[in-house]
């Protein structure tokens, strides 16, 4: 999991991950190849990313994930939709009449559809109520524990508690060093800069799991 203050560069390390940012210095790099390289379409659907608010598209939810894979067979949207939490009976259902949680479960299997090697996932519970946050942080770890990795952003750190294999402190831009990470960690927040190594100097695709 990545953690740090509100503007230090957590959602920033995601775009440069999935491309929506270039890298001003030093390469991003996903399975050894850097992704300045790569097709960026064919990177997403490789590295899919939920964003902290669900973005519906009009339509039904069926629609939504063809959006993201018009050749998608009804297995493999039933399929993305088991995976995302949600019953095969919400395939037909209008995304506006989705509640919050079900539009980010939502989003979650329009994302799955593309069978994406890892996952990006930007606050994805930061605006959802206990009960409906603690079913898609099950959805998250049963990924994992799939071998899907993931690389999950949170303010959150009971929920980093609960999930984290490993944890990145990022403060300023940068990841933070031994000490401000302990610190922050521990709650008290960091002082002085606690910088440690350029964020934007080497960063794997692969290389935090959620």
């Amino acid at each position: 999991m990545v953690l740090g203050p509100s503007g230090a560069g957590k959602s920033m390390l995601l775009r440069l991950l999935n491309r929506l940012e270039v890298p001003t210095a030093g390469t991003v790099a996903f399975r050894g190849r850097p992704v300045a390289d790569l097709d960026p379409l064919a990177l997403r659907r490789q590295v899919g990313m939920v964003f902290q608010r669900p973005a519906p598209f009009p339509g039904s939810v069926r629609d939504n994930l063809l959006v993201a894979d018009p050749d998608a067979t009804e297995e493999e949207l039933l399929a993305a939709l088991d995976e995302a939490g949600l019953a095969a009976r919400f395939l037909d259902r209008s995304a506006d009449e989705l509640s919050g949680g079900e539009a980010q479960r939502m989003c979650l299997a329009r994302t799955l559809v593309t069978r994406p090697a890892a996952l990006l996932m930007d606050e994805p519970t930061s605006a959802l109520d206990p009960d409906v946050r603690q079913r898609l942080e099950r959805t998250a770890r049963r990924l994992a524990d799939d071998g899907r990795p993931l690389v999950w952003v949170t303010h959150d750190l009971d929920q980093c508690d609960r999930l984290a294999d490993d944890v990145v402190v990022i403060v300023a831009g940068r990841v933070a060093d031994a000490a401000a990470r302990e610190q922050f960690l521990a709650g008290g927040g960091v002082d002085g800069d606690g910088e440690g190594d350029e964020m934007d100097g080497e960063a794997e695709g692969e290389a935090v799991r959620g």
